[in-house]
């Protein structure tokens, strides 16, 4: 069975599961000029709806993004029976106990030491979250495609699901119930 009962049922919690699976995605600036870029995240270890990354101050990320800047990051999943694409706003987080709390020895060989002047940890407070979960069934998925060849019918091979952030946790708009595709 894929991703799909809990795309469905439990988008949200799905999605902090397959964020913690995945060591890194792709994070763009939202009306930027540059392309994505692969960035390692962590996930904000106090449960708030936030993803942290590490970069350096002299890259093209950090200097498109200026003060702050609405960004997107998108994830998929190890078999590619998963996609998730965030939203939200990136900004800079100065905090020593911040840079303390997510370092660790992956980030300490890009950087000179947690006081290298280069180092920026960036704040990805997200938004909202579109959310794909597909069948890893094979033989499902050849039926589904098969089945609806010479038809008007779409395949069935997954389902689809929006998470809100900025409502409270447990409220109706917080998870909104999946669709199938």
């Amino acid at each position: 069975m894929g991703h799909t009962r809990k795309t469905e049922e439990q988008p949200e919690q799905q999605l902090w599961e397959q964020l913690n699976k995945a060591r890194a995605g792709m994070l763009g600036i939202e009306g930027s000029h540059s392309h994505m870029q692969p960035m390692g995240h962590m996930a904000d270890k106090d449960g708030a709806a936030r993803l942290w990354f590490f970069t350096s101050r002299s890259g093209d990320l950090f200097r498109e993004m200026g003060s702050g800047s609405h960004a997107h990051f998108c994830v998929i999943g190890k078999d590619q029976d998963y996609h998730a694409c965030l939203m939200g706003d990136l900004t800079e987080n100065r905090e020593r106990g911040k840079i303390e709390q997510y370092w660790s020895d992956i980030v300490a060989s890009w950087f000179k030491g947690k006081d290298d002047p280069d180092i920026a940890l960036l704040e990805f407070d997200l938004r909202d979250a579109a959310i794909w979960g597909s069948t890893r069934n094979p033989i499902r998925f050849a039926w589904e495609i098969q089945s609806t060849k010479n038809s008007d019918k779409e395949p069935d091979v997954g389902a689809r699901a929006h998470v809100d952030f900025t409502q409270p946790k447990g409220s109706a708009g917080r998870e909104e119930a999946g669709k199938r595709h």
